[in-house]
């Protein structure tokens, strides 16, 4: 389902220097399957994320998903290949304000090439038990609550594969246990590949299988490793 191959990403320094941030020779997830990727704030998590989303192109590398190399799309066809094959959760939910909870789930509907379902938006936000919040707007959330419209929206395409962000960090504590488990029994329903990141070992702690950032990108492991 996804695989990446040699992939290296840096930033332009204000000075000029360059910032290694990802270099990753090989990583594999497969079709359905459950990872979540463990590493220190600040060591690239979320720019892989970008980077297998295709909101970032890597400096160099491939990025297969679904069998399909999105480095070599275009702007606009990478945007379309995000919108219908890949869900994401923000870990800060991203939500518009002014759209109800079912208006935001169907927002994500518009970016690809099928039509708004609204039964389908409706029988997500059901599952993630908000089946009597459809109208209302964020601001009549909780934070626990919209997480969950995030959820719903990240799976409103049907896609291939779904990444979260740090999912629990802006979620009380007696909510974040619910907030993994309803992604993890989602993908599992949707039958959707999941790689979440993290740097929270109680939540690592729930998966079998756990990938961390500095055995597989070699600029976190270098500048782990001791002079």
């Amino acid at each position: 389902m996804l695989k990446l191959k040699n992939v290296k990403k840096s930033y332009t320094e204000p000075n000029g220097d360059e910032l290694p941030v990802l270099e990753i020779e090989d990583f594999e997830l497969g079709k359905g399957e459950q990872s979540v990727l463990v590493g220190r704030s600040g060591g690239g998590k979320t720019t892989l994320l970008h980077v297998i989303a295709g909101i970032s192109r890597p400096d160099c590398g491939s990025v297969m998903i679904d069998g399909l190399d999105i480095t070599r799309l275009p702007e606009a066809g990478a945007d379309r290949f995000r919108a219908e094959r890949i869900g994401y959760v923000f870990q800060t939910f991203n939500l518009m304000s002014g759209f109800t909870a079912l208006e935001n789930v169907m927002l994500g509907m518009t970016f690809s090439r099928g039509r708004r379902d609204t039964q389908r938006a409706t029988n997500l936000l059901e599952q993630v038990g908000l089946g009597h919040r459809l109208q209302h707007k964020p601001t009549e959330l909780s934070v626990g609550e919209q997480q969950r419209v995030a959820v719903a929206r990240s799976l409103a395409n049907r896609p291939k594969l779904l990444l979260a962000d740090e999912p629990t960090a802006n979620v009380d504590p007696a909510n974040q246990q619910h907030v993994i488990d309803l992604i993890r029994e989602s993908c599992l329903n949707e039958q959707v590949s999941l790689l979440m990141v993290t740097h929270a070992s109680e939540v690592a702690n729930q998966f079998d299988r756990v990938d961390r950032l500095d055995e597989i990108n070699k600029v976190v492991a270098q500048s782990a490793t001791p002079e």
